[in-house]
């Protein structure tokens, strides 16, 4: 009996048995999560797999239709990169695969066969690849946008209003306000936008007519957009767009809790910029009072940022 208590009692003696439990309890698990991490790492890899503005290209010339546009999307935002930008090849590339978009689209118009017509998010987001072009834009790209402005697609003609806004022409001012009289507040809203980028004080009378305007998206664009100019007619409506609680009322957008998304302080930043570059003394009141009381520390730094500005 005494060797079998001794013998029992060794088989329980914690420090010969910690190795086992450690293999158990510790060890084995640790090599089951370091597979699952390789494994993931390793799906992850294929996923997160860097593709070229060229790679995109091809998938929207020759992919299939559920890749086509969202390849086109991921290539309007690689243009943003000055790099990409750069490579002459691919912007003559572009803009030929713009142009197949374009001519496919007309000839189902004419065909009267929509059945044949492409996607227009891709012509929409093709439009948008190259309005970043490096300016000047290639003759046929301003070609080939101006001729989208009749694009019955409503997000298609306002991807080309932008684009054409973005090319630094003022010669595309006679091509764009005739757009201002669209009912589309989309159309005048991205008309405007693109009337205050493009140089020249041509287009100074259609953004005071828009400052009158009955979408209120439409009457900021004006009033930014004047200030872009120089003109402090816009000032009224800027006074306006630093009141949280009035923009408060005309943006509609629910802002979720769990992204860093505010519209209504994307308003009052854009308006405080505006004021800043205008270095008007006559807001100088309620962009102090921003600076100190609004909700968004975004709002107050830019308030900040405006106040020295101004002087």
């Amino acid at each position: 009996m005494e060797k079998l208590i001794e013998r029992e009692t060794a088989t329980r003696n914690p420090l010969i048995a910690a190795p086992a439990l450690a293999v158990q309890f510790f060890l084995i698990p640790l090599a089951v999560v370091g597979v699952t991490v390789l494994i993931y790492v390793g799906f992850r890899s294929l996923l997160t797999e860097q593709r070229t503005a060229q790679d995109y290209l091809a998938e929207v010339r020759n992919g299939g239709t559920d890749r086509r546009w969202p390849a086109a999307y991921e290539l309007s935002k690689l243009m943003a990169d000055p790099k990409v930008r750069a490579d002459r090849s691919l912007s003559a590339a572009l803009v030929q695969a713009y142009e197949e978009e374009v001519k496919v689209h007309e000839e189902a118009v004419k065909a009267q066969d929509p059945g044949r017509d492409g996607d227009p998010r891709v012509r929409q987001y093709l439009a948008l690849a190259i309005g970043q072009m490096d300016p000047p834009l290639p003759e046929r790209a301003v070609a080939d946008l101006t001729a989208a402005l009749d694009d019955p697609d409503s997000e298609a003609r306002i991807s080309a209003i932008w684009a054409l806004g973005s090319s630094g022409d003022p010669a595309m001012v006679a091509k764009l306000q005739p757009l201002y009289e669209s009912s589309d507040a989309g159309i005048r809203k991205m008309v405007v936008y693109a009337l205050g980028a493009l140089p020249g004080d041509a287009p100074t009378a259609t953004l005071r007519t828009a400052l009158q305007d009955s979408t209120a998206d439409v009457r900021w664009n004006a009033a930014v957009a004047l200030a872009r100019h120089g003109s402090r007619d816009g000032l009224p409506v800027l006074r306006q767009m630093l009141d949280r609680s009035y923009v408060q009322q005309a943006v509609k957008r629910e802002v979720r809790q769990d992204e860093d998304d505010d519209p209504v302080a994307d308003v009052m930043i854009t308006a405080v910029r505006a004021v800043a570059a205008l270095k008007d003394d006559s807001l100088r009141a309620p962009i102090e009072g921003l600076s100190h009381e609004d909700q968004s520390m975004k709002v107050r730094q830019a308030a900040i940022e405006a106040l020295k500005a101004i002087g």
